[in-house]
């Protein structure tokens, strides 16, 4: 039997709604759909296949892994878009195109708001082909590269029980309905993540695997376990399912500092106790900067791990304040948010992300 507890927090929903106002496009490569956009979007110069859902049904959380896939597929297919509509949250949207069960797929075509239902396999096979024929496309199905570490007995002790690292894992069967729900949410904590070198976000399958499912006490699916650095016995997961939930848990148990996009936060490489020297040191005359500098230097040598290498961060940023003023900083953040604004690698995000936070302590 599956055991699996919902939690229904929806962090962030305003903000989300506020952003549809101004795009359609999700985080993922399907377009999200709403009174607002739906006849913007649909019924114009591209045909459209549109999934009508409830975050509630069962058998739309096992078709969302399948239509992510598809929406992946048709990515750069200018002629056809892909979206969904929430039909919780647009009850009027979903009954005017006479959705009475969930999910309800229906295909648009170019220059028209009159629906085919689709009445196919929910596969991302069968959706591509539908497509295609329809939309007159010849669409392959994307290859997806996944940032979720596959866990074997051969490599599980290499993996978990590395000391260094903090280690998420999910037991899963290949034929259990709710590890097909959770995927695509597991990808994006996984992928949110990838540039953590030392979280690790991890599944087993424990149908294939079953001696290293019940070593862990693994009866149902999914069963999620925390491996941290302190504790290699494992410890049960029983948060919330949402990406949302599992960001915080991994940045409150790792010290990581990301949100569900994987971009760093304003926390990211703040270090408090550095946070203090630098009050001081921008309050202080020009003759006790000296001394309150030292301080620093000290205070970044007892430092170790990723605070370390902000630490670095302080003492460069304490050093161009001494020799270039008091509106060193305040310039230097102008100039690093032109970059990020820019088209640029997450790799090189992150490292100007982390400056500009540091150099926020020296501007406030």
């Amino acid at each position: 039997m599956e055991k699996y507890q919902i939690w229904s927090r929806r962090i962030a929903l305003a903000a989300f709604a506020f952003a549809l106002l101004f795009q359609s496009a999700s985080a993922d490569d399907v377009v999200v759909l709403s009174e607002d956009n739906f006849e913007k979007e649909v019924g114009q110069d591209r045909g459209a296949l549109v999934e009508f859902y409830a975050p509630w049904c069962g058998h739309c959380k096992k078709l969302a892994p399948e239509y992510e896939k598809l929406g992946s597929s048709f990515k750069k297919a200018k002629s056809v878009l892909i979206g969904k509509v929430d039909c919780d949250e647009h009850k009027s949207l979903c009954s005017k195109y006479g959705v009475s069960g969930y999910p309800t797929i229906q295909w648009f075509p170019k220059g028209s708001l009159e629906a085919k239902k689709y009445e196919g396999p929910r596969t991302a096979e069968s959706l591509v082909e539908f497509v295609n024929t329809e939309g007159g496309t010849n669409v392959k199905i994307a290859t997806v590269p996944s940032n979720v570490v596959v866990l074997t007995p051969e490599n599980f002790n290499e993996v978990v029980l590395d000391e260094a690292k903090d280690v998420l894992v999910e037991f899963y069967a290949p034929w259990c309905g709710h590890c097909k729900s959770l995927a695509p949410t597991y990808e994006k904590v996984a992928t949110a993540f990838k540039l953590e070198e030392d979280v690790v976000i991890a599944n087993l399958d424990a149908d294939k695997y079953r001696d290293l499912a019940e070593k862990y006490d693994v009866s149902g699916f999914p069963t999620l376990k925390f491996f941290p650095k302190g504790n290699k016995a494992g410890e049960d997961y029983g948060g919330g399912r949402d990406l949302d939930d599992f960001v915080a848990f991994i940045n409150e148990k790792s010290g990581a500092s990301r949100d569900g996009k994987g971009q760093l936060t304003s926390q990211a490489g703040i270090v408090e106790s550095l946070d203090v020297l630098v009050k001081e040191f921008v309050a202080a005359s020009d003759e006790e900067k000296k001394s309150v500098f030292t301080r620093l230097e000290e205070e970044v040598v007892k430092l170790k791990g990723s605070a370390s290498r902000y630490g670095k961060i302080y003492l460069k940023a304490a050093k161009n304040y001494r020799e270039k003023g008091s509106d060193y900083a305040k310039n230097e953040i102008q100039r690093l948010q032109r970059i990020l604004d820019k088209s640029i690698s997450p790799a090189k995000a992150d490292e100007l992300t982390l400056k500009k936070n540091i150099l926020s302590t020296y501007a406030a």
